[in-house]
């Protein structure tokens, strides 16, 4: 007679807090929330509108402009986080794993501080760094000669987002060079002293044989990153305020979903609009995520060490 497995109780004793303090914080919001975005406040009380919000959101030029101008401006923000920091962070990664470099734990150190920092702090130092009147930027130019090439940055339409998003960088490039600094010491010594052994060393060891393996570790960054910016709004909120100027030119979703909710100087908020911006946004990062995991994830490689 076979013997009946016994029922381990202890895994869910000790998986309930984790549970209930999720559910407490993330679960029942987003359930609300999506819940809010399918309602709207009429003449006689709340009524129940289906997906009508949404339609609204993207048809109506009352609101579409604005969403898709945020959405938009929410792409260039994660591209230019992908095209730059993140290839960054390889590089230093790759610099710092190297045995022979002085003072790597200084550098570490020196340059993951910015990613602890508050993001009021980092905009406002930022502010006034580029500052046109009393900011450093133009003196610093001008001791190199290229004052010349000083602009108000983040007052012009054309440069703003971008001078933002590069601010992010810096802000946040010490988490993927950490990452990758961790899978670059994962690698066994075996591995590359086989690829010494063939002649493969310097740049064409780290082009040939250690970027291969990190490969799973740079689309959980990219995944990360891409969480991250579609998320974003504390940075261009304590920079370029809630109207996110000049003339919405650095409006992203997290901004547009703060106006809309919250309302702002004249506007008046709409709590079920805003869920729905919230709703979209939600959507938004979930595809994303499921492209990843299910398409891209599946196409690499894992090396097993």
């Amino acid at each position: 007679m076979a013997t009946r497995r016994p029922v381990r109780w202890h895994i869910a004793f000790f998986l309930a807090p984790a549970v209930l303090v999720y559910t407490a914080i993330m679960i029942i919001p987003l359930a609300g929330t999506l819940q809010l975005s399918l309602y709207r406040d009429g003449d006689s009380g709340t009524m129940f509108v289906g997906l009508q919000n949404f339609v609204e959101l993207l048809s109506d030029p009352r609101w579409s402009k604005s969403f898709w101008n945020a959405f938009w401006n929410n792409v260039y923000f994660f591209i230019v986080h992908m095209l730059v920091q993140n290839p960054i962070g390889i590089l230093l990664a790759a610099l710092l794993s190297n045995p022979r470099l002085r003072w790597r734990g200084f550098y570490r150190t020196a340059i993951f501080v910015p990613t602890v920092l508050s993001f009021v702090i980092v905009g406002f130092v930022w502010k006034l760094i580029l500052s046109p009147l009393w900011g450093v930027a133009p003196n610093l130019l001008d001791l190199v000669g290229l004052k010349s090439l000083f602009a108000p940055w983040l007052g012009k339409e054309q440069y703003a987002l971008t001078t933002l998003a590069l601010i992010s960088v810096w802000q946040f490039v010490g988490i993927p060079m950490m990452l990758i600094y961790a899978a670059l010491l994962s690698i066994p010594d075996e591995i590359l002293e086989a690829a010494e052994c063939d002649g493969i060393t310097g740049m064409a060891q780290f082009w040939k044989v250690k970027l291969p393996l990190i490969l799973p570790t740079i689309g959980i960054i990219s995944i990360l990153t891409f969480v991250g910016n579609f998320n974003a709004f504390d940075l261009i909120y304590s920079v370029q305020g809630a109207l996110a100027g000049p003339d919405f030119a650095t409006d992203i979703l997290g901004t547009f979903l703060y106006r809309t909710f919250f309302g702002f100087q004249l506007q008046l908020g709409d709590t079920h609009m805003g869920a729905t911006i919230a709703s979209m946004m939600f959507f938004i990062i979930l595809s994303g995520v499921c492209l990843y995991l299910f398409v891209i994830q599946r196409r690499m490689q894992r090396y097993q060490f």
